[in-house]
């Protein structure tokens, strides 16, 4: 692969394919000239990015200096008082200031009032980032009756034709939910034979009688569609819409001739340019902000095909209804897109600056993607994104407050370029580093006019663990370490932090991934843990499980939830310190091998799709061929854990590289069927997959906070220009 070929446009070098897309695609509509967006971009670099390479070189003194303390220590106790004193005196830790409340405003609804799904998307994949926007709404029949959620066992087994019997469980599951959500005055939704209206008002049908709802305001409108007449409701914030049709087959089998229920589900969706792409150079950058472009304007496609048809997917419209009292209404017909932008460590060849140094990534993407954003705050009619005037960007991977406050003054700088008003761009504040937990509130002090979102990531956040405390001392096995005492402190102080600042109906409260998307049965049991502890949004792994996942919104109130949790005492700073460390505990060979083994194959599963087919996020089979979707989270987590036991002596070079030969074997035969997968095991010295996954292993000590981007994006590079 050649050098892209540069345009010059004063001090900076754009490569052609980025210089194309701002000009011959962004710009037009937009009342702005490339040469005002390059070179506000060349003065934000010259004042910017010297900054940002200064809190880079910080971030590595403080590990030395940590990592000195550890060394010193060695064999010694623990001793917490003296490491929290330490990691003050170096300026690790810095003093809270006074209280204070978050201050920002114009935020739509689906981020500050409402509690709901959120869905994490690859924007380099259009179809899939379609997908993601389209599933504001999703039916619950589908949901249930396509996933373990309803036993698959036995005669509820799914079948190639219809399964009846499955299909009466999903139906009576569905009537059970809407007693929950939108209960009788008396009686139960499963033995109504029928709906209608009265005089306006909804009311349920038992042999003669008519029966309001508990609450009659909770109904909202009707209206008309192919596949039935629909009846709104809203609870907790959030709609669903019971469709009637009695002639439909499926409505046949309800008494009431409910064909299906429709419900709220993914209020949010992160269109993501950072973990879950693999975006190199200036094409990739292009694909993705071409996209996301896409998405804005609102005229994004994709073409595919599926059961032998061409498809073409889209944006989906608004939905209208008629209110009781007569008069139209519409509703969002898509999730409220965020975009995640890159952290401040990597760089990127699609602008060159300076003594042709590649460019900050993270500041050329708030520059282009806000610029796409522009779209969408210009429309005057149609479907928009924000209809509150707002861009959020999620920002990742900061260190502490003085990176939040490089972000804070990049965004001014942004809004300065393109004539927006102060605060326009929101940020939110992704908690995945330690530096940014221990001063959490400090780093929400410094975006405090402009942050909308908090969240926790258990695999970053414990990457980051894992690499902070790297000397001293070997850690837990992986599964251990989710029971440790730091992981419990670190969740709970993220909400009791975010409830202390004014996050509550002002801004969202996230928690992590359920990375099991054929699990559906476990999250519906698991998952509402997120809402107990105070989340007001938490991830999900697509569109089904987004809607299986709204009903928990319906079973909880999240903002009661964190009226409550106000009052409990914050968790402790000291247990989030205390690293989680073997100790003197003593593991088997057996129990060493295993883990070791299993966070081979998760490395190897991950890189080989990342490397040779640049899939940034997908559902790799773990040793036991359960599939998770993986980004690159996941994959420092299990890079760093077998370096610190390298490091340690719990395992040494030749075991960990017979593990990641044998573990080749088996990722190979599980990618047996993907015709353009490209095996490891035939040839371990000429795989460039292999290679990265090795080097991720044996150089992880050495990777910046156990960052995996610069090994990854180099060795891609490699494979492309193989190619």
């Amino acid at each position: 692969m050649r050098a892209p070929d540069y345009i010059e446009i004063g001090q900076l070098k754009v490569a052609k394919p980025l210089a194309n897309l701002v000009e011959k695609e962004i710009l037009p509509g937009l009342d702005i000239k490339a040469d005002q967006v390059w070179g506000a971009f060349e003065k934000i670099l010259a004042d910017l990015a010297p900054r940002n390479k200064a809190l880079l070189a910080k971030r590595r003194k403080l590990q030395q200096q940590i990592d000195d303390y550890h060394l010193a220590r060695k064999g010694e106790e623990w001793d917490a008082a003296d490491y929290k004193k330490f990691l003050t005196d170096i300026g690790y830790l810095v003093p809270e200031a006074a209280d204070f409340t978050i201050g920002t405003e114009n935020v739509d609804g689906e981020i500050a009032k409402v509690a709901g799904p959120q869905l994490v998307v690859p924007v380099m994949n259009a179809r899939f980032a379609l997908n993601a926007a389209n599933a504001r709404w999703g039916s619950l029949y589908d949901g249930l009756y396509g996933t373990d959620a309803i036993s698959t066992e036995g005669e509820l087994a799914p079948g190639r034709n219809y399964n009846e019997k499955r299909g009466a469980e999903v139906i009576a599951w569905a009537a059970a939910f809407l007693d929950q959500a939108i209960p009788l005055a008396k009686g139960k939704h499963g033995d109504a034979s029928g709906y209608k209206l009265v005089d306006g008002q909804f009311v349920a049908l038992f042999d003669g009688d008519e029966v309001a709802l508990k609450s009659p305001e909770q109904f909202v409108g009707t209206r008309e569609t192919r596949a039935g007449e629909g009846y709104l409701f809203r609870h907790n914030g959030l709609h669903l819409e019971v469709v009637i049709n009695k002639s439909d087959p499926i409505g046949q089998q309800s008494k009431a001739g409910v064909k299906d229920v429709v419900v709220e589900a993914a209020l949010t969706t992160i269109q993501d340019c950072e973990d879950s792409v693999a975006a190199v150079d200036a094409d990739d950058k292009a694909e993705v902000y071409r996209n996301w472009l896409g998405l804005m304007k609102g005229d994004l496609q994709s073409s595919f095909t599926k059961n032998g048809k061409e498809m073409v997917r889209s944006l989906s419209g608004d939905l209208t209804f008629t209110a009781p009292d007569g008069e139209e209404f519409s509703l969002s017909g898509r999730s409220l897109m965020l975009v995640r932008n890159v952290g401040h460590l990597m760089t990127n060849n699609a602008v060159l600056y300076a003594n042709d140094e590649e460019v900050p990534e993270g500041m050329l993407d708030a520059m282009i993607t806000v610029l796409c954003a522009l779209h969408d705050l210009n429309k005057e009619d149609g479907p928009r994104n924000s209809r509150a005037g707002s861009i959020y960007i999620v920002k990742p991977k900061m260190h502490g407050p003085e990176e939040a406050a490089l972000t804070d003054e990049l965004f001014d700088r942004v809004e300065d370029a393109y004539g927006l008003a102060r605060h326009t761009i929101k940020v939110g504040v992704m908690d995945e580093e330690r530096r940014t937990t221990v001063n959490l509130k400090e780093c929400i002090r410094a975006v405090k006019d402009r942050v909308v979102f908090i969240n926790t990531g258990f695999l970053d956040r414990t990457g980051d663990e894992i690499h902070t405390s790297m000397q001293a001392g070997p850690v837990l096995p992986k599964g251990d370490i989710k029971g440790a005492t730091w992981l419990s402190a670190y969740e709970n102080w993220n909400v009791d932090t975010g409830l202390e600042t004014g996050f509550s109906k002002k801004a969202q409260i996230g928690k992590g991934m359920w990375a099991m998307p054929d699990e559906m049965a476990k999250m519906l049991t698991a998952k509402t843990d997120h809402l107990k502890a105070g989340a007001n949004c938490a991830w999900v792994p697509s569109p089904t499980a987004a809607v299986l996942h709204a009903t928990h919104y319906h079973q909880i109130d999240v903002f009661d939830v964190q009226a409550q949790l106000k009052e409990r005492q914050k968790a402790s700073l000291d247990d989030i310190l205390t690293p989680p460390m073997l100790g003197g505990r003593n593991l088997s060979a057996d129990e060493v091998q295993s883990e070791l083994e299993n966070n081979a194959q998760g490395i190897l599963g991950y890189v080989v799709r990342w490397i040779d087919q640049g899939v940034g996020c997908s559902k790799v089979p773990d040793i036991h061929d359960v599939g998770l979707m993986e980004d690159r989270a996941t994959l420092r987590i299990s890079a760093q854990h077998i370096a610190n036991w390298l490091l340690h002596g719990l395992v040494d070079k030749d075991q960990v590289m017979a593990a990641m030969k044998k573990m080749a074997k088996i990722v190979d035969a599980q990618n047996a069927d993907d015709a353009a997968y490209s095996p490891m095991a035939d040839n371990f010295d000429s795989s460039v997959a292999f290679t990265a996954a090795c080097e991720l292993v044996f150089e992880g000590i050495n990777q910046p906070s156990g960052y995996t981007e610069p090994i990854l994006h180099r060795r891609r590079l490699e494979a492309k220009a193989k190619a």
